[in-house]
């Protein structure tokens, strides 16, 4: 069940990078902001925005994306693992 919802995170997480690089294109359009990008990084799709910035070049010149978005890779990981191995965090 973890992994459908961390594939499913993701999967949304690379989509919204695809359309927010599509905005970026149309000079009237609504972008979607980066404290959204980093929202959603930050709720396990950091997997998914990396991959995104690299696949449709977005964000990538931006040096907190290159080096915020692995970070929260990192940590999402150690959550997962905790969450995984049922360690209170609390």
């Amino acid at each position: 069940m973890m992994l459908i919802f961390f594939l499913a995170v993701n999967a949304l997480a690379f989509l919204i990078m695809f359309l927010d690089k599509r905005k970026s294109k149309k000079a009237s359009a609504e972008r979607i902001s980066e404290g959204m990008l980093f929202f959603i990084a930050t709720a396990f799709g950091s997997v998914g925005v990396y991959a995104g910035m690299f696949v449709f070049h977005h964000k990538t010149q931006k040096w907190y994306f290159l080096v915020g978005i692995p970070l929260l890779i990192l940590q999402n990981s150690a959550l997962l693992y905790l969450i995984k191995e049922n360690i209170m965090l609390f």
